[in-house]
């Protein structure tokens, strides 16, 4: 993954607010995106995104031998993602999120995107990751975030952080679940099996972070709310609107008025 790459495109709106909330100044970089990003408000826009109810694994799995070819270890994987989708629901969001990090962490081994797809970046789908049994920083979190989406989480917990590794500094993404406003972030991390409270990760420094409702970039102070910069639409992200038409083509339900 090439280091910061762009968001891509203006800002869609000049409509937008901040969350008004206070910087706490020891707070990990990541504690402090919490507070410094900006929504961006959709006026008028319809957002294309996964509908997540009914999504037939039946012809998930026959459409993912058609695209990717038969693979009987990729349905295996494919199976046991449904299954640990229908498993009863936890308690509580955190041992949620603890079995959806263990089941990619634990099914997925971490290639790199030039070994694996012969390509400098690529952001797989979850199913080509789980057919594939491999990925790397982003298709881990993509394929966490849907998982976390369809057991109900909403999107407003999370987020897809791009981030970059301070020592030695190199690009990654991972997942950064918000318990509420004011609440540290955890980060589920390709490379962590332990989910870890964002002031435990101060090697890692956020560069943008997006769902399927938008894309925000840091404000560039780490203590000033209220200066927070406008980011875009999620239509913006090319890669994100790539994984959401292989999707659709995967078969699942996409809805919204672009693929």
């Amino acid at each position: 993954m090439p280091l910061f790459s762009p968001v891509g495109g203006s800002s869609a709106s000049t409509s937008g607010r901040s969350h008004g909330l206070r910087a706490v100044a020891n707070r990990s970089a990541l504690g402090r995106l919490a507070r410094t990003l900006c929504q961006i408000l959709l006026t008028g826009i319809v957002l294309a995104g996964l509908a997540y109810a009914d999504w037939d694994f039946s012809l998930i799995t026959r459409r993912a031998s058609a695209l990717y070819g038969a693979s009987e270890e990729g349905r295996q994987r494919v199976d046991a993602w449904r299954s640990m989708l229908n498993e009863r629901k936890p308690n509580n969001d955190l041992d949620l999120l603890q079995r959806v990090n263990d089941f990619f962490n634990r099914e997925l081994r971490y290639v790199e995107d030039a070994e694996l797809w012969d390509m400098d970046d690529y952001w797989a789908s979850p199913v080509q990751s789980l057919w594939q049994g491999a990925g790397d920083c982003e298709d881990f979190a993509i394929a966490k975030y849907f998982s976390l989406r369809e057991r109900g989480m909403p999107a407003e917990k999370l987020l897809i952080t791009y981030v970059k590794v301070l020592n030695p500094e190199r690009a990654h993404m991972v997942l950064t679940y918000y318990p509420d406003a004011e609440g540290e972030p955890l980060v589920l991390d390709s490379l962590i099996d332990t989910i870890e409270p964002a002031d435990g990760r101060r090697d890692l420094l956020p560069v943008y972070a997006f769902n399927g409702e938008g894309v925000w970039l840091p404000d560039a102070s780490d203590s000033v709310i209220g200066n927070n910069s406008m980011a875009g639409d999620i239509k913006q992200l090319s890669r994100w609107q790539e994984v959401l038409r292989k999707m659709k083509a995967e078969g699942f339900p996409v809805e919204g008025n672009a693929p």
